[in-house]
């Protein structure tokens, strides 16, 4: 089972997960620009962030032999500090970037006129840039946020079959079918989606469009959901191929659009420094 993990937040991870994910199975992922658990004081804060997702986390990943690739971004919860929205003037810095596939996460949090104003900006770059979107959808009021952000994105221009609306359910799943977007699904061990019944949603709607990932962040979560939700759908009668469309040739077609996934020489051994025993390289003499 070959997995692409569309949507994870390796930063809040050990290298212990990229060591599971990749005997699991997982060979790329995509770790979207999100908030760090507590306010960030200064845009200055973002510069070495997103430096470090397109520097340092893919040189970490590399080590297990998994392509790590970025979405870079203002974030809908940090939308709402003016201490952050100059970080809109920084994007274009990192929206050339070649490991960058899309702009994101863009959307809502609390859907606030702050955050309409950001996620519009931000829809403006993914067109100008020629990038795909990844849209969080709120975690409250889920189905009037997921109207609002169709609603902001039909007005965009953007094609809709260039955006992701992501963190969907049984709630909010046909609206997003409907407005040819993709359709994004994160599977958590309490909240959001288990792997059980995701595989009734595939049964429903179908694999096209469709997006599986773990999003695993701060909280509690688990790397190897998706993994989970192969080994689900296998059990319930799903093909191999049904399986391997999901969780590797979807998200390949979705930021194969950027022009930027490159997925070559994926089998290379991954890199361990033999002196020192760790699988992350040191520096120094």
């Amino acid at each position: 089972m070959r997995i692409f993990d569309p949507h994870i937040h390796m930063t809040s991870r050990t290298t212990d997960d990229y060591e599971r994910m990749a005997a699991a199975g997982v060979r790329a992922v995509v770790e979207p620009a999100f908030w760090l658990g507590q306010p960030r004081t200064s845009a200055a804060s973002f510069t070495d962030y997103f430096d470090s997702l397109i520097g340092w986390e893919p040189f970490r990943a590399g080590q297990f032999g998994v392509r790590h690739f970025a979405t870079i971004a203002l974030n809908p919860k940090e939308a709402n500090d003016p201490r952050c929205r100059p970080v809109l003037d920084l994007l274009p810095r990192y929206l050339d970037k070649d490991a960058v596939v899309a702009v994101g996460e863009i959307g809502y949090d609390s859907m606030t006129p702050e955050e309409d104003e950001a996620f519009a900006a931000q829809l403006a770059l993914a067109v100008a840039y020629e990038l795909p979107a990844l849209v969080h959808t709120p975690h409250r009021d889920k189905a009037r946020g997921c109207e609002r952000t169709l609603a902001v994105v039909a007005e965009s221009g953007i094609d809709a079959g260039r955006v992701v609306v992501d963190h969907l359910n049984e709630v909010t799943v046909k609206l997003v079918r409907d407005s040819g977007c993709w359709l994004g699904f994160s599977i958590y061990p309490d909240t959001k989606m288990t792997p059980q019944r995701m595989v009734e949603l595939l049964r429903e709607y179908g694999t096209d469009r469709m997006l599986v990932n773990s999003a695993a962040d701060w909280g509690r979560s688990d790397p190897l959901l998706t993994r989970a939700t192969g080994e689900a759908m296998l059990a319930a009668g799903c093909s191999d191929d049904d399986v391997d469309k999901v969780l590797w040739r979807n998200p390949v077609e979705f930021y194969g659009q950027s022009g930027r996934l490159d997925l070559s020489d994926l089998d290379a051994a991954a890199a361990v420094d033999p002196q020192t025993g760790n699988s992350i390289l040191r520096g120094g003499s």
